[in-house]
């Protein structure tokens, strides 16, 4: 059963050595996230699954100590998925598979907070995944365990701006707004009903993950709150918790 859940952006600029000369303007996003994994430390969970977006090869699943880093960014840093606990004993991982961007961000997070409480996995989750397959791959997660959590890794829209990567759209901000609203209420009815192809047109990489959370916490009687939104670089960042 799911017991907590923290959400969470996935930009690679939420990593400072990424972001460079830029880092300090997502400070607060950055400790919105840590405040955000205190909850599901708090928990107590059984359980960890980490889920993200990703392309077609880089779905996993993925077992801890998975390495990923941000070489595609010009930094060379490598993180591993889960290495607060013993890699050494983890279990064996696909060889040449490596965590698509949006976990290597989580478990950068997992890294900065020292996470050393439960197992973890991690699950990348196609772009294009139907609302139905990402409910059901949730309650499937649920499943695995008596308390699991989840952190789950996705951006809203990339059209806030004329500068943003999908340029202005006016449909972005009204979107945004009802994700944070579903988000923050823990609204698992509305999280599911989020429009996969308005989703699409807006570049918001959260709405698959987001709708596998829906999944998971069916049933589940948790509350929600919304820890940051902001738009920089005009693409929707937003931190909740679900517990």
């Amino acid at each position: 059963m799911l017991v907590a859940a923290a959400v969470c952006p996935c930009p690679p600029l939420l990593v400072p050595e990424v972001a460079a000369g830029a880092a300090p303007e997502l400070d607060a996003a950055r400790a919105a996230c840590v405040d955000a994994l205190g909850v599901l430390a708090a928990a107590r969970p059984d359980l960890l699954v980490v889920v993200g977006p990703a392309e077609q090869t880089g779905r996993g699943p993925f077992a801890q100590g998975t390495p990923g880093g941000f070489r595609g960014f010009g930094v060379d840093l490598t993180v591993r998925l889960g290495s607060a606990l013993d890699t050494d004993h983890a279990p064996d991982h696909a060889a040449g598979s490596e965590l698509p961007t949006s976990l290597a961000v989580g478990a950068w997070l997992l890294e900065r907070t020292g996470w050393a409480d439960a197992p973890i996995e991690g699950l990348g989750v196609g772009e294009p995944l139907a609302p139905e397959r990402c409910i059901h791959s949730g309650r499937e997660i649920a499943a695995r365990a008596g308390r699991v959590a989840l952190l789950v890794m996705g951006d809203a829209s990339a059209c806030r701006s004329v500068k943003a990567p999908g340029y202005l759209d006016e449909r972005a901000a009204p979107f945004d707004a009802e994700v944070a609203r579903a988000l923050g209420a823990a609204d698992v009815a509305a999280v599911k009903a989020l429009d996969a192809d308005l989703a699409a047109e807006l570049k918001a990489a959260g709405r698959a993950p987001w709708q596998v959370l829906a999944g998971a916490a069916e049933g589940a009687g948790l509350s929600g709150a919304l820890l940051y939104e902001d738009a920089p670089y005009g693409v929707g960042y937003l931190v909740a918790t679900w517990s």
